[in-house]
C-alpha cells in the first residue's frame, strides 16, 4: 500500500513540477485543440528546436503528452488522463471543507 501511495505522490508531483514552467503551459495551451509537430510548434512558440525538445522531454516524462511518429515527424498531443489524475488530486481537498488560514503566533 505504502509503495502505491509513494508511486501516485510521485506521478502527481511530477505533473505539477512540468505544469511550472511558462513555456510548458504554452505548449500545453497549443495542443489543447489539434496535435502538432516539433516544426509546427517552434514555429509558433517562436523558440529553438532544441529548447523545444528540452521542455517536450519533461512534459513526456510527466506523462503530460503523448507522441506519435507519421513517417519522419512526431506528432504530440496531451495526454488528458493525466490531467484527470492531477484534477482529481486537487477536488480531494474540497472533501474537507472550507480550509482556514493559520493563526499567527504572536
Amino acid at each position: 500500500m505504502q509503495q502505491v501511495i509513494k508511486q501516485e505522490s510521485t506521478q502527481i508531483s511530477a505533473g505539477f513540477r512540468a505544469l511550472s514552467d511558462p513555456l510548458r503551459i504554452q505548449i500545453i495551451e497549443l495542443l489543447r485543440s489539434q496535435e502538432l509537430c516539433v516544426c509546427e510548434l517552434c514555429e509558433k512558440l517562436e523558440v529553438s528546436q532544441s529548447k523545444l525538445s528540452f521542455h517536450l522531454k519533461n512534459l513526456k516524462e510527466a506523462n503530460l503528452i503523448h507522441s506519435r511518429q507519421q513517417g519522419r515527424w512526431m506528432y504530440y498531443r496531451p495526454n488528458l488522463a493525466q490531467f484527470v489524475a492531477l484534477e482529481q488530486y486537487l477536488a480531494e481537498y474540497r472533501s474537507f471543507g472550507d480550509i482556514l488560514p493559520a493563526k499567527s503566533c504572536e
